[in-house]
C-alpha cells in the first residue's frame, strides 16, 4: 500500500471517528433536552392571564442528574418541581410570574440590569414592596427575555444565615429565601430565548460557562403560542 492510500485511509478513519462522537453528542443532547412546561391559567379573581412558578437554586441537587452542584432554575408543575426552563405561554397575553430566589449573591458586571424593565409598570415587588430597582451588588440571578426587554434582578440572600438551602430543591415554606413577583406581556408567536445575566458558573471562565450556557439550568426558552 502506497503512503498516499495510508494517509488517506489514516484521514477517513480519523472523520470516521469524528462523525461517531459528533453523532453520540447530538444523540445525549436530543435525549436531555429539558421538556416544555406550560405556564398554568390564572384565576380571573387574581388578574386572569397565566402563571409561572419558578425557584432558583445554588446547586441544583442529585435529584435533577449528573451535575447536582450547578446552579439552576426549576418550575413548578402540577405540584412538583421540574427541571426544566423551557416555558409555553399564549400570545398576545400577561404572563404573573412568581420567582423564589434560594442563592446568595453574586452582584452584576453591568449595573443597568439592576433596574426592573419591560415588566408591567417597570416594577416588581421583593418580598411583598413594590421596587424598581435594587443595588447592583445584591443580585443572586435574574431573569432576562431580551427580545421582549424584560429585564428582572433577583435579590440573593445571606448564605450564613439559618435555613439557607443547600441543594434543590428547595421548600419555600421552610427555607431562606426572596420572594419576586413581576408581570410582563407577550406579543405574537414566537420562541423566545432568556437568561440569567449574573455570572454564577463557579469553576467556568468569568463565571459565564456550565449552567450559564446550558439549558435547563440558567438560561431556556420563552414558546409564545
Amino acid at each position: 500500500m502506497s503512503v498516499m492510500a495510508k494517509k488517506v485511509i489514516g484521514v477517513a478513519l480519523a472523520v470516521a471517528v469524528v462523525g461517531v462522537a459528533l453523532a453520540l453528542y447530538v444523540a445525549d443532547w436530543a435525549t436531555t433536552f429539558p421538556p416544555t412546561v406550560a405556564a398554568s391559567a390564572n384565576p380571573l379573581s387574581a388578574g386572569g392571564g397565566t402563571r409561572l412558578t419558578l425557584e432558583t437554586v445554588g446547586a441544583v441537587g442529585h435529584k435533577y442528574g449528573s451535575k447536582p452542584d450547578w446552579v439552576s432554575y426549576l418550575v413548578r408543575s402540577n405540584g412538583q418541581w421540574v427541571h426544566s426552563t423551557i416555558y409555553k405561554v399564549p400570545a398576545h397575553s400577561v404572563v404573573h410570574v412568581t420567582i423564589y430566589q434560594f442563592d446568595s449573591a453574586s452582584g452584576l458586571r453591568n449595573p443597568l440590569f439592576s433596574q426592573v424593565q419591560g415588566t408591567v409598570g417597570n416594577t416588581m415587588t421583593l418580598n411583598g414592596k413594590t421596587v424598581v430597582s435594587i443595588p447592583p451588588e445584591e443580585p443572586g440571578h435574574s431573569f432576562a427575555i431580551p427580545e421582549l426587554g424584560v429585564y428582572v434582578p433577583l435579590a440573593g440572600v445571606n448564605e450564613e444565615a439559618k435555613g439557607f438551602c443547600e441543594e434543590g430543591p428547595c421548600s419555600p415554606a421552610t427555607q431562606l429565601h426572596n420572594t419576586i413577583t413581576f408581570s410582563f406581556r407577550t406579543g405574537k408567536p414566537g420562541r423566545y430565548r432568556w437568561q440569567c445575566f449574573v455570572p454564577c458558573g463557579a469553576g467556568f471562565l468569568n463565571g459565564n460557562g456550565g449552567p450559564m450556557q446550558t439549558l435547563g439550568y440558567m438560561d431556556g426558552f420563552i414558546d409564545v403560542v
